[in-house]
C-alpha cells in the first residue's frame, strides 16, 4: 500500500509544480500591458473502492458509507481571468485602453490571419498605418487606419473614430474607424505570446463591431490597461503552493520509510 502512497503524492507534487509555473508567469507579467492572469484548476483522480456505499451487511442492512481511497490529483486546465485591469494615464496620443469587454483586432503579416489583443500601445509604421507596437512584428489594425505624414494632432474618441488635424485646417478629419471583437467564450482563446490571442473552436466565432456597440467596451485615448495581476495575492498563492509541494514530498518520504520498515521485517 505504501507504493500507492508514492504515486499519489507524486501526482500532488506534479500538480503543485504546474501551479508554481502559472504563478511565476503571472508575477513575471505584472507590468505587461493588457495581461490577464491565469489560474490552475485541479480535479481528483480515480478512487480505489474497497467497499461500495450501500452494500448490505450480514443483516441485509445497507451500509451508510463505503471505503474508498483516492489515487491523487491532476491539473484539468489553466483558466484566464479576463477582469478589467486598471487604466494608467500616459498622455500619449497613440495609447488607447479598452474599458470594458472586447479585443483590438489586428492582422498577422505572415499568415494574414486575424489576431486579438488588449494591449493598445499603437504606433505608426513607415507607410503611415497604425500598428500594434512590437519590436518583433508590426501587426496592422484591421480594418487599417492610415495617418497622413503631416498630421499635427491625432484624436481617437471613445467610439473608435480616428481623427487628425492637418496644417492650415482647423477642423478634425476622420481617417478611419477602429473596430473590436468579442467572443462568447474568451477563455477558449489561444495565447500565442506578444500580448496576442487567436480564435479557436472553443472560443466560438468572433463578433466584430465598433467600440460601445453590442456590449463592447469603450476606448480611452492617452491610457493603457495595466495587468490585472495582484502581486500580494500571487505571493500568498506562491507560499501556500510551496507548502503543499513540501507536504507531498514529506508523504513520499513517509511512504518510502514504511516500505523500508516492511522490507526489514524479514531480517528479524
Amino acid at each position: 500500500m505504501s507504493v500507492q502512497t508514492l504515486y499519489t503524492a507524486a501526482t500532488g507534487m506534479e500538480a503543485m509544480e504546474t501551479k508554481l509555473d502559472v504563478i511565476a508567469n503571472n508575477l513575471a507579467n505584472v507590468n505587461t500591458t493588457g495581461f490577464k492572469k491565469d489560474r490552475a484548476n485541479f480535479e481528483d483522480l480515480l478512487y480505489r473502492t474497497e467497499v461500495y456505499p450501500g452494500v448490505r451487511d450480514a443483516t441485509q442492512t445497507p451500509t451508510a458509507v463505503g471505503t474508498q481511497v483516492g489515487l491523487g490529483v491532476r491539473v484539468t486546465s489553466t483558466q484566464t481571468d479576463h477582469r478589467q485591469g486598471t487604466l494608467q494615464q500616459t498622455g500619449r496620443e497613440l495609447d488607447i485602453a479598452i474599458q470594458g469587454d472586447g479585443f483590438l483586432r489586428v492582422l498577422d503579416p505572415s499568415s494574414q490571419q486575424p489576431m486579438y489583443t488588449r494591449a493598445g500601445n499603437l504606433d505608426i509604421n513607415a507607410d503611415g498605418n497604425l500598428v500594434i507596437g512590437s519590436a518583433q512584428t508590426g501587426r496592422l489594425l484591421d480594418p487599417p487606419v492610415n495617418i497622413p505624414p503631416d498630421a499635427t494632432k491625432i484624436v481617437i474618441n471613445s467610439n473608435g473614430e480616428v481623427m487628425v488635424r492637418q496644417p492650415g485646417v482647423t477642423e478634425l478629419a476622420v481617417q478611419g474607424q477602429i473596430q473590436m471583437s468579442q467572443f462568447i467564450n474568451p477563455d477558449g482563446l489561444l495565447k500565442v505570446g506578444e500580448n496576442m490571442y487567436e480564435a479557436t473552436d472553443a472560443s466560438g466565432p468572433e463578433q466584430v463591431s465598433n467600440p460601445g456597440v453590442d456590449g463592447l467596451g469603450l476606448l480611452r485615448q492617452g491610457n493603457l490597461e495595466a495587468s490585472n495581476v495582484e502581486p500580494v495575492q500571487e505571493l500568498i498563492d506562491l507560499i501556500t503552493t510551496q507548502r503543499a509541494f513540501e507536504m507531498n514530498s514529506q508523504a513520499v518520504q513517509a511512504g518510502d520509510q514504511v516500505m523500508q520498515n516492511i522490507s526489514n521485517l524479514r531480517r528479524f
